[in-house]
């Protein structure tokens, strides 16, 4: 490469860095200003698109601990006092409210006041309780918040995990027993094992690895990759597959272009953390191979669409905030590993993207997403039960390490 080739990307990531930490500081700064609910404490469950706050929304366990997660991680990265009372104003929320204190792991939702509501232990709120606790921990030196993650980790092993066939089932009833209605949401299909559960219980684990780096553990994150290798990464297409009975066999085949994207940057991270060398070397390739098939997604503006129903040929063309940011990341992460600059300007066109149909210039905070027409998703949450600080502080905060370590 000629020098001012080396130039003009040097130049670019110095850009890109310096406009990721203010977006950072504008993220953070939302979540601080319009959704502390000082009445009833914590935060409030839901606010629309236009900034009005629904008071007696129920709040959600994924979206307090996201938000645990994403002051924590800011902290670490940037030790500002108004970040770390953020986090421990989740924190103190999540232990009192959401914890389950008689049967373990955490509740789905409570209500405005704080009461228990949806009571069901959905494994995906437990591993995202689990990467908060984590992340917190590092930011604090608390040892209970230490000690909680790791007992969240060993009752998900403890109820949840099939020793039999390996994987995690999805949810259970309070108690822990078997319940009918396995779903995270609405759209998703009612099966045992599905790979977002799985992906975000492999982050959860790599963030408690860095931690509590034991043996049961790391094994678990080695299983926990190898069941990606093996099943949920489509050999043919490079494609996720989302959803599997007990047994691992598929059910359906929608792509989510945002969840490949993201997988390719934390297995690797997973198997980085875990320090295993062989495993490493295959995922590098796996993560150049999931991009290409995730570059199908892809719109002439740099956006990435959200999902595609290979079947009836349907793409649903909506380009949602947490896609967006995966695929900065995930792209970003392709350029490392095979040094090709065309990862370096998806990364950088999709940003580019978020910066003119994404953001909020006058609300704060990032839109839930724009249609084809690029016009705004209206109804959908500014904050709410999936409409949290995580994926876009996330995708800032690790964007940022990366070019710093450039």
């Amino acid at each position: 490469m000629e020098t001012g080739a080396v130039n003009t990307i040097e130049q670019q990531l110095a850009t890109y860095k310096m406009e990721l930490a203010a977006e950072l500081g504008n993220i953070l700064n939302y979540w601080m200003a319009n959704t502390v609910d000082g009445q009833h404490g914590g935060f409030y469950g839901k606010i629309d698109n236009d900034n009005n706050v629904i008071p007696a929304s129920p709040k959600g366990s994924v979206l307090n601990a996201r938000i645990l997660w994403s002051f924590s991680a800011a902290y670490n990265q940037n030790p500002d006092e108004r970040y770390l009372a953020m986090a421990d104003r989740a924190y103190q929320y999540i232990i009192k409210h959401f914890i389950d204190h008689q049967f373990g792991g955490v509740y789905w939702t409570v209500d405005h006041l704080g009461n228990p509501l949806d009571t069901k232990k959905q494994v995906y709120a437990s591993a995202f309780t689990i990467y908060a606790l984590s992340e917190y921990y590092k930011a604090s030196g608390a040892a209970e918040a230490k000690n909680y993650a790791v007992e969240l980790y060993r009752l998900l092993v403890d109820k949840s995990y099939d020793a039999d066939r390996t994987g995690y089932l999805e949810a259970f009833t309070k108690e822990w027993q078997p319940i009918a209605d396995l779903r995270l949401s609405a759209k998703d299909a009612n099966e045992k094992k599905s790979m977002n559960t799985h992906l975000h219980v492999l982050e959860a684990y790599t963030t408690l690895y860095s931690i509590w780096p034991q043996e049961e553990l790391r094994a678990q994150i080695e299983t926990l990759i190898n069941n990606f290798l093996e099943h949920i990464i489509d050999s043919k297409t490079n494609h996720l597959v989302l959803f599997f009975d007990e047994d691992w066999n598929k059910k359906g085949n929608t792509v989510s272009y945002g969840h490949d994207i993201e997988a390719t940057w934390l297995l690797l991270e997973a198997a980085e953390a875990i320090g295993h060398h062989q495993l490493i070397e295959k995922i590098k390739q796996v993560c150049i191979n999931i991009s290409d098939a995730a570059k199908q997604g892809l719109d002439t503006d740099g956006g990435l669409w959200y999902e595609y129903e290979p079947a009836e040929r349907h793409l649903i063309k909506e380009k949602h905030w947490w896609v967006q940011a995966e695929a900065m990341v995930g792209f970003y992460n392709t350029w490392q590993i095979n040094n090709n600059t065309e990862y370096l300007e998806l990364s950088l066109r999709n940003w580019a993207f978020v910066r003119q149909h994404i953001l909020d210039i006058s609300n704060g905070e990032w839109f839930w997403g724009v249609y084809a027409d690029g016009s705004v998703m209206q109804t959908e949450d500014k904050a709410g039960i999936w409409k949290c600080p995580y994926h876009n502080s996330r995708a800032c905060i690790e964007l940022i390490k990366r070019i710093s370590r450039q």
